[in-house]
């Protein structure tokens, strides 16, 4: 099943850059592209897409604006921001206003798309986890090493970190300390061979683990 995607940002290169990323997925169809918040908020009134993918600083209607104007209207889209890195003082802002999710420009295409697909799940999105700052070594853990390694518990630790929750987040979810989850996480990254959270998340998206 296709997944109906519009795509909003101020500069038409970004937006041709969106287009051509997904152009031909089988699995997304592009409705429209809007270069401003108003028309952004009106394709999704009038079409309601799957998913939005927004630049979350459009001049007339920012980001956060957008989510309250969503919520108070109950619409059903997804939104997903765009914001110039994942160190973006608004990100933290933009998930707990309810977006499905928040991306940075630097993301590289496949990690996009990864991320998109997810959303279109109804999954929620962990930032860090489109940022390309992932070494050689690393990217390797992402695409060759397997999960059975890993006990239920660990599992489903690592789906809620996949999620964007902090230790005390996962703790409060599964009532155990935050202690008890930090020794879940070092034998996680022990088995797995890797070395933070960010990679764990990609790991469980890659594998499609997440589910």
């Amino acid at each position: 099943m296709r997944s109906s995607v519009l795509i909003a940002d101020r500069y038409p290169v970004v937006l041709e850059g969106l287009r051509q990323v997904l152009r031909g997925q089988p699995d997304f169809r592009i409705i429209a592209c809007c270069g401003d918040g108003t028309s952004c908020l009106k394709t999704i009134r009038d079409s309601t897409p799957d998913i939005a993918l927004v630049d979350a600083s459009m001049p007339d209607v920012a980001g956060m604006d957008m989510l309250a104007i969503a919520g108070a209207e109950k619409l059903a889209t997804r939104l997903v921001f765009f914001l110039p890195s994942i160190e973006d003082r608004d990100l933290k802002m933009l998930l707990a206003a309810g977006a499905y999710g928040v991306i940075p420009k630097e993301a590289a295409p496949e990690l996009l798309l990864h991320a998109l697909r997810r959303v279109a799940r109804g999954q929620r999105l962990l930032p860090a986890i489109m940022s390309d700052h992932i070494n050689s070594r690393e990217q390797a853990a992402i695409s060759e090493k397997p999960l059975a390694v890993l006990t239920d518990r660990e599992r489903q630790i690592m789906r809620l970190v996949s999620e964007g929750l902090s230790n005390k987040e996962i703790g409060r979810r599964l009532n155990l300390t935050d202690g008890t989850i930090k020794v879940h996480l070092h034998n996680i990254f022990q088995k797995l061979e890797i070395n933070n959270r960010t990679v764990l998340a990609a790991l469980a998206i890659s594998q499609n683990d997440v589910q």
